[in-house]
């Protein structure tokens, strides 16, 4: 019964993580190469992490500078790259990829802002999810006679109680990001 609730904890715990590293991807105004480490590219029939088909470095504070292996992924990558809700541009140059980064416009800084909340939302239902997996294995526990009702109850509430921890963890987060994004 104590490895159910450690599991429920584990996967929250990766909601959390997961979430954090969909923050990370959202930019703040200046270049880095994390920012496109989400994008796949479709390289001879897989999709494929753009970092695996090209190198990506900063070339200046706004400016993101793709460098492909292989000149005929250039066209590839710029469409991966514009097809991205990211809304960037990239200009290309012979074998390189220039990406942009435009100032972040109060509309940029909104839309920017909802896709924060989503992904924040999706997070909550990942939490979520795993609460509900972990109160059905105790009921099943306790329909096997395994558990007592009582502890199913005490250790549903300890559910709860993770649950809530995690939700506000998210909260937090997310509050944090808005305000990095509104901050001019």
């Amino acid at each position: 019964m104590h490895k159910v609730i450690k599991d429920a904890e584990v996967r929250m715990q990766k909601s959390i993580e997961s979430f954090k590293q969909e923050l990370s991807r959202l930019r703040t105004g200046r270049a880095h190469p994390s920012l496109l480490d989400h994008i796949r590219v479709d390289y001879y029939g897989t999709e494929t992490p753009l970092s695996q088909v090209a190198n990506v470095t900063i070339g200046d504070a706004r400016t993101l500078v793709i460098s492909p292996w292989e000149k005929r992924m250039v066209p590839l990558i710029e469409k991966a790259i514009m097809t991205s809700n990211l809304g960037l541009n990239p200009a290309t140059s012979g074998e390189i990829i220039r990406v942009p980064l435009p100032a972040l416009t109060e509309e940029r800084r909104k839309d920017l802002i909802k896709v924060v909340k989503n992904e924040a939302e999706t997070a909550r239902v990942s939490v979520r999810n795993a609460r509900r997996d972990a109160n059905n294995a105790l009921k099943e526990l306790t329909k096997s006679k395994e558990i007592a009702e009582d502890e199913e109850r005490r250790l549903t509430d300890n559910v709860q109680k993770l649950t809530d921890k995690f939700i506000s963890e998210i909260d937090t987060l997310l509050a944090t990001k808005e305000a990095d994004l509104m901050a001019i």
